[in-house]
């Protein structure tokens, strides 16, 4: 059974959600993917958001852009975490997505990331999991750890080669 479901209102999202993805399949999460237009199809969007807590689902993650109403109504409806990305838009750059996605009315939230916020999304959703998954937890440590030698090494070749020769 899939832990996480990542959903998305068009295909157009899914250089984005395929980061979440990855960093899922990093954690080893097991997670389905789908496209659904809450406007365009709303009875597949409610079978969707209605059949995801007996899919097994813990976590929610949903993308939209522009009206960005996919994560906040499946907020509405699924009784666990969602996390919503705001997609960047041509119109506005992603704020209006960003505004509609965080902009919650009180008793619905959505955990909502950066504009395109796919990889930080696919790590929020590991982080939730592992407050009741002790290996995933240590997981979640380790790549922290990761993050901080990567910063360190970026350092230490700065020293060697000063700012100049970066």
């Amino acid at each position: 059974m899939a832990q996480v479901g990542i959903v998305m209102g068009s295909d157009s999202d899914m250089p984005v959600m395929a980061k979440a993805a990855e960093m899922l399949d990093y954690f080893g999460i097991s997670y389905e993917m789908e496209i659904i237009s809450a406007h365009r199809e709303p009875e597949e969007f409610f079978k969707f958001a209605n059949t995801a807590e007996e899919k097994g689902f813990k976590v929610i993650i949903a993308g939209a852009g522009m009206a960005a109403h996919l994560p906040g109504m499946c907020a509405a409806i699924f009784p666990m975490p969602v996390i919503g990305i705001p997609m960047h838009t041509t119109s506005l750059g992603g704020r209006d997505s960003l505004y509609s996605i965080v902009q919650m009315p009180s008793g619905i939230p959505v955990a909502t990331v950066a504009i395109n916020g796919g990889k930080n999304a696919g790590i929020l959703a590991a982080k939730i999991l592992a407050t009741s998954d002790t290996a995933l937890l240590e997981k979640v440590k380790s790549y922290k750890e990761e993050l901080k030698e990567q910063v360190v090494a970026k350092n230490d070749h700065l020293q060697e080669v000063g700012y100049k020769n970066y």
